[in-house]
């Protein structure tokens, strides 16, 4: 690639190029590597030279080559008619994300502009989305994988001496090219492999919709609360538990939203999913949302928690005894439960998850010390959300709510108490017509038998 850009910028006067990498360094390594080739050329090949330092490259025939990190504002600005990519999947989830809307209007200006992205895969991120939509030609981008086996020197002793000096794991990232994400995660890398994502029906600011709204079904939304700084974000699932196995029906994620306004997007999609049950971790800023929804905006399926001593936190209506709270308390307990149980629900597939974040930061959620985090530089709020709805799976509260069958028998039953209490209605017959009333059969088996009286009697 590096040969291929330095032939354009000298065959091509006042063209632009940008190298841009995950670091500044790297970047301008490549960079190095390209004057060190411009130098080793014929002079007859060559152009002349109007500035030449670590971080620029301009020729005497108007084209430039710039040097660069990958960031939001790195080429903002510019016309370019390269954008070379080093080692993409590194760049951090939310760069990527700001660095690709910042940069399409410059790649998407020109008719010949050319993007060449080249990485080693770093869990399920930007890069295994544009690599997986290239391979199925849902995007243009064209894949082009260089195996470890086809660089000359390279065997399976090689193979052998470099697995034993790292770790299988490390070898099937570095040189097979698979997207397995970090080492040491929550679900397992064969279940991550298998795991596949689909493009949502409907997506606007932060909101992705899969499933819409469905008569007679049940859903569940857990929320986590940010601070809105863009540095964690605020989050929210929304899960169809109607039937097994469960179900992502839409997802929520903002990292700008302030918690005055997160309130009303939890009320808006809770009601529009059946009048969902919305439980919100109450930890730090979390407990002005769960209270918001509850005094102002008044929603009536929030979920609380009441604390039970050793037993811990309880989900409740609210009528569990105890000490009530709006919401769940992340404490050591629940997360360990939760995880505990997330991992089982998605390996044993009783959970269905189609969405590519929270497919993205399961890939990169790995255990540190006693517990499970995000890996460094990577977020896990989504995963926040859904071991928050793992551990309420697990609670008695959970299963009468979302038990179909039982809920129906009991409206049923409460139901035919009510028209058993009903009084039944009376006649009164007059003499003065030739009535002919007999016993009198109703829908509940009852036998009625008609009193007469003499009209103007008093009996």
């Amino acid at each position: 690639i590096i040969a291929y850009l330095l032939h354009y910028v000298l065959f091509n006067p006042t063209v632009n190029v940008a190298i841009l990498a995950n670091k500044a360094a790297t970047a301008r390594d490549l960079l190095g590597r390209l004057q060190l080739a411009y130098e080793n050329l014929p002079k007859w090949l060559q152009q002349g030279v109007m500035t030449w330092n670590k971080g620029s490259l301009e020729l005497e025939n108007g084209s430039k080559i710039l040097a660069s990190s990958t960031s939001a504002s790195a080429v903002r600005g510019g016309s370019y008619n390269i954008i070379f990519l080093d080692e993409f999947a590194y760049v951090p989830a939310n760069v990527a994300e700001q660095f690709f809307s910042s940069v399409y209007p410059t790649i998407s200006s020109g008719q010949t502009t050319k993007v060449m992205i080249v990485s080693t895969p770093h869990g399920m991120n930007m890069f295994y989305k544009l690599w997986t939509d290239a391979e199925n030609k849902r995007n243009s981008y064209i894949p082009i994988e260089v195996h470890w086996s086809e660089i000359p020197g390279r065997d399976e002793k090689w193979k052998e001496e470099t697995i034993k000096n790292t770790s299988e794991s490390q070898f099937n990232t570095e040189f097979e090219c698979e997207f397995l994400g970090s080492i040491d995660t929550l679900i397992t890398p064969q279940k991550l492999r298998t795991m596949t994502y689909i493009n949502p029906i409907q997506s606007n600011a932060g909101l992705d919709l899969y499933v819409k709204p469905q008569e007679g079904h049940t859903y569940v939304l857990t929320a986590d609360v940010s601070r809105g700084t863009s540095n964690d974000y605020s989050a929210f699932v929304v899960v169809d538990v109607s039937e097994m196995p469960y179900r992502i029906v839409a997802k929520y994620r903002d990292n700008e939203i302030k918690p005055l306004l997160f309130p009303s997007k939890i009320y808006d999609i809770a009601r529009a999913y059946n009048q969902a049950f919305v439980l919100v971790e109450v930890n730090d800023i979390g407990e002005q949302v769960a209270t918001t929804l509850q005094y102002d905006l008044e929603y009536d399926n929030l979920v609380m928690a009441s604390m039970r001593g050793r037993a811990g936190q309880i989900l409740g209506g609210g009528f569990s005894g105890g000490r009530a709270q709006l919401g769940v308390r992340t404490t050591k307990a629940v997360k360990r439960i939760g995880c505990s149980n997330l991992k089982q629900l998605i390996e044993d597939n009783k959970l269905i998850i189609e969405d590519l974040d929270i497919i993205s930061e399961l890939s990169t959620y790995i255990v540190k010390g006693q517990s499970f985090e995000a890996d460094e530089g990577c977020t896990d709020d989504l995963v926040a959300c859904l071991f928050l709805f793992a551990w309420t799976s697990d609670q008695t509260y959970f299963k009468e709510l979302t038990d179909m069958d039982v809920r129906q028998t009991m409206m049923r039953e409460q139901q035919d108490a009510l028209e058993q209490d009903m009084a039944p209605f009376g006649f009164v017959v007059t003499g003065l017509e030739d009535e002919n009333i007999g016993e009198v059969v109703d829908e509940y088996g009852t036998k009625w038998n008609p009193v007469v009286r003499d009209y103007g009697s008093n009996w």
